[in-house]
């Protein structure tokens, strides 16, 4: 490992088409979002491990040697192949001093990096003293892949701390990715930080994270798409809450109720799909503008489905009634009822319209962000690639 450390950073993500019908066996097109999350992982001293999670409020710290010993006490259950076993987070739950039932952010943060830590250092030797800070332009519990991106920096940096995988980063380059076997192996363990913090996640967040661009994902197959362009988007939070489970079995009753009614409207979000999914990859080859006004129809005929089956809200409405007056497109992402939507910006939508619809939607209470989507995933940076806000947020300790 390098003397002066490393930074890693991984992205969110938005469903850009699919939601809802994806439970159903349909596709859903996953996309990476340009908001990330940063990790810094600095040599330490005095035999400890300390991270900070300035996000969720968390700083903690272990010495090695403690670490090692529950590690001896617990080596048995690390299989990375498998979910971890309740028996094994009741252990590091009680070691870390963790309530049994906890689900708060802070709580499966801590769990998910005692696990990863344990796991990865079990098979590929010891982490090294080490202070490691993450910090994220995510929100968390809003559907944006927040802690996928969380656990791909942590086994990036752990694998990288061990030694199981390479520092691709050469002298003068600004950022680096690893090679596809190295990010194979990224991706399965952030998959297991995902199983301790979900229960049992698709994979589909860990592996936007780990892979970037966008991601087609049907019935538990996940395909990277190859070569998507990036395109601008608002992403706006209209802080709603919403159950996604709640959400989901509404969905499942309504199509028991009308089959005939409802298996058409699924079927119709699948061809949504597979024509933006088309669309996407034609564009790289030939950048044309006649691509946009597809995709905007793609939005506008999504949004009235995802509504029909029952996913929509007043708060969605309103998103999709206010960017609509300065001429944009809007869906709803991810779980509906509330939540994100997302609002198509083309190459030439003036900064006057997009500064006039982000102050409309802050005007409705909403949180807004003009980010991109198709970003790319897992990276190792150069201090000289962070800006001041990352790099003042990494720094402070």
């Amino acid at each position: 490992m390098a003397e002066r450390g490393l930074v890693v950073s991984a992205p969110g993500k938005v469903i850009l088409h699919g939601e809802h019908a994806v439970v159903h066996g349909k596709a859903a097109l996953a996309v990476a979002l340009g908001l990330r999350t940063f990790l810094c992982l600095r040599p330490g001293g005095e035999e400890r491990l300390r991270v900070r999670l300035p996000g969720v409020g968390v700083l903690r710290s272990w010495d090695l040697p403690g670490l090692r010993a529950l590690r001896g006490r617990l080596e048995a259950d690390f299989d990375e192949s498998k979910p971890p076993s309740a028996e094994l987070l009741e252990a590091l739950k009680e070691f870390a001093g963790i309530p049994a039932e906890a689900s708060a952010p802070d709580s499966l943060a801590i769990l998910a990096f005692l696990y990863m830590c344990l796991a990865i250092s079990a098979k590929y030797g010891d982490v090294p003293s080490a202070d490691i800070v993450v910090w994220s332009e995510l929100p968390t519990g809003a559907g944006l892949g927040s802690s996928a991106a969380y656990a791909v920096c942590l086994a990036a940096a752990l694998l990288r701390a061990c030694g199981a995988i390479s520092c691709p980063l050469k002298d003068g380059e600004t950022t680096a990715r690893w090679t596809e076997e190295e990010m194979t192996l990224i991706n399965s363990w952030a998959f297991q930080g995902e199983r301790v913090i979900h229960g049992n996640p698709s994979g589909v967040d860990n592996a936007v994270a780990t892979w970037g661009g966008a991601l087609r994902y049907q019935s538990g197959k996940i395909k990277s798409l190859k070569r998507v362009p990036t395109l601008r988007i608002l992403l706006t939070n209209t802080k709603v809450p919403r159950s996604t489970k709640v959400l989901v079995v509404g969905v499942k009753e309504k199509i028991l109720k009308f089959p005939a009614i409802m298996n058409p409207v699924l079927d119709s979000i699948d061809a949504i799909s597979q024509e933006c999914q088309s669309v996407l990859e034609a564009m790289p080859a030939n950048p044309s503008p006649e691509y946009y006004p597809v995709l905007e129809e793609l939005f506008d005929i999504n949004q009235h489905h995802l509504n029909v089956i029952g996913v929509g809200h007043p708060s969605l409405d309103r998103l999709c009634r206010v960017t609509a007056s300065h001429g944009l497109h809007s869906k709803l992402t991810g779980a509906g009822g509330g939540g994100c939507g997302i609002t198509l910006l083309r190459p030439d939508t003036t900064l006057l319209a997009v500064e006039a619809a982000k102050r409309d939607l802050c005007a409705c209470g909403f949180e807004c962000w003009e980010t991109d989507i198709g970003a790319p995933g897992v990276t190792l940076h150069s201090s000289s690639s962070l800006n001041a806000q990352v790099l003042h947020a990494l720094s402070e300790s």
